[in-house]
């Protein structure tokens, strides 16, 4: 079954509600009305319902939120109760909440939405600042990472590629807790076992150099704390997915040649691999998806399309049915 057909079904199975901000663009607009056709999800819109409504869009069975007239004195003190302490005023408190970004996810940290989905007019910075801010990481998580789902053809596995967009230059411990975040995320969504590659231009010591030896520590890190991963590198990507490459460079390595959580040595390398995979091999990219936040945010890119804004939408609302 194809990956987002088969993520469409599951979100629809367990309804959860999803915040989407940007009203003012016709994507998401068109997008939402897409979601709803297809059940795939509830959502609810900030704007004005009467003004959308009129525009032609279908979009009745959304809740929608208006922050220009709807009353939010209650959630606006919620809002200063939790940011008090680091030196909001309840008049900053009232300003802040007609945000739309704000006001989204005080939607989801007082449980009336479950994820919210923003990006396609606002920065990266603009939507993961109050999610930072307010919902913090879960758990399990020391920081907020990203990941691309990319299914390319001639692979058995679906893989995904990490960090994508979020930590430009991660130092080992960032790469290490990145590695987990993967691994969780791919188990979660594929409920298949993760096999973690960390990448390099070097295999086990083949190349010396300042970054190999950041790659190095991380996995060291990463095989004492997370003994129930499995994980290994340094490997060169070929001889992390090719079994007939991995038998003449990584032969002992439980990981190489059945790689298919690549975690990259920082964002440049990480960015342009999903980009070349993606354009060269017409493979399907999904994402960039937020993971380490205590319920799903996820930024779309200022250049999506509506079915990038559908797609992210349905994995956003399967992120969010462990919150219910």
């Amino acid at each position: 079954m194809d990956f987002l057909k088969q993520i469409k079904e599951i979100a629809s199975s367990k309804k959860v509600n999803i915040v989407l901000p940007e009203t003012n663009d016709e994507r998401i607009l068109l997008a939402s009305e897409i979601i709803i056709k297809e059940n795939i999800c509830d959502l609810t819109l900030i704007g004005d319902k009467k003004e959308i409504i009129n525009l032609g869009y279908n979009l009745e069975k959304a809740n929608f939120l208006n922050p220009k007239e709807d009353d939010l004195s209650e959630i606006s003190k919620q809002l200063y109760e939790i940011r008090k302490n680091k030196g909001i005023t309840e008049e900053e408190a009232n300003d802040l909440i007609k945000n739309p970004l704000y006001l989204s996810v005080m939607l989801i940290k007082t449980k009336k939405t479950h994820g919210m989905v923003a990006g396609a007019i606002n920065s990266t910075s603009d939507v993961l600042r109050p999610s930072l801010q307010i919902l913090k990481t879960d758990s399990n998580s020391k920081i907020v990472s990203s990941f691309f789902i990319m299914i390319v053809e001639g692979f058995k596995d679906p893989f995904i590629f990490a960090d994508c967009a979020l930590i430009q230059m991660p130092n080992s411990n960032e790469l290490s807790e990145i590695a987990a975040s993967s691994a969780r995320t791919y188990k979660q969504i594929f409920n298949k076992e993760p096999n973690v590659a960390f990448l390099s231009h070097s295999s086990f010591g083949s190349a010396k150099h300042d970054m190999v030896s950041i790659v190095k520590e991380a996995v060291k890190i990463s095989k004492e704390k997370y003994p129930e991963i499995n994980m290994d590198g340094e490997l060169q990507l070929d001889a992390a997915i090719v079994p007939s490459v991995a038998k003449i460079k990584a032969p002992n390595s439980t990981v190489a040649g059945r790689a298919n959580v690549l975690i990259f040595p920082n964002i440049d390398s990480a960015n342009i691999g999903y980009k070349l995979v993606q354009r060269f091999a017409k493979a399907q990219a999904y994402g960039p998806i937020t993971q380490g936040l205590s319920y799903p945010v996820n930024d779309l890119s200022r250049g999506c399309s509506v079915e990038d804004i559908v797609g992210v939408t349905a994995i956003t609302a399967f992120q969010a049915q462990k919150f219910i």
